[in-house]
């Protein structure tokens, strides 16, 4: 009982956290990489102040890592087309110029440190496959003379 308890209060930490939070994060990318930054990168536990104010620490958490999830699942069945829009604008949100970001990404692939905890690793490889595609079409689009064939 107390199991099924807990497990509702986690459900309503993660609506709580859709609702107030993740709601003005329209797309899936800006929110794994939210997600992501929630997390310590030494225990992996989840940590969100305001959500563990309203419910417990441990819903918090569960909640956070299942949000995680859920917009990981989504980029990983997002076409390629979609990938492409949502690294563009999430470039766009950034400081930074766009070949600086293109580079950034393609050197120390950030990506990889944004996946959820006990990701399946195939699912991981085949999301970090289509990050350096997008990339690519990006940068093609950044510099499309460099994507012709010579003469």
């Amino acid at each position: 009982m107390k199991s099924g308890a807990k497990r509702m209060d986690v459900q309503q930490a993660a609506e709580d956290l859709r609702h107030r939070t993740l709601a003005e994060m329209p797309r899936s990318l800006d929110r794994m990489i939210y997600l992501a930054s929630m997390r310590d990168y030494n225990t992996g536990v989840y940590y969100h102040d305001g959500l563990a104010s309203r419910f417990t620490q441990d819903a918090a958490c569960e909640a956070l890592a299942d949000c995680h999830r859920e917009a990981f699942r989504n980029l990983v069945g997002s076409s390629l087309e979609n990938l492409v829009e949502q690294m563009e604008a999430y470039m766009a949100s950034t400081r930074t110029t766009p070949i600086d970001f293109l580079t950034a990404w393609r050197r120390l692939e950030p990506y990889r440190v944004a996946v959820p905890v006990e990701t399946d690793p195939i699912s991981a490889e085949f999301l970090f496959s289509s990050f350096r595609t997008a990339l690519a079409i990006l940068e093609a689009r950044l510099h499309p003379h460099r994507a012709e064939p010579a003469a």
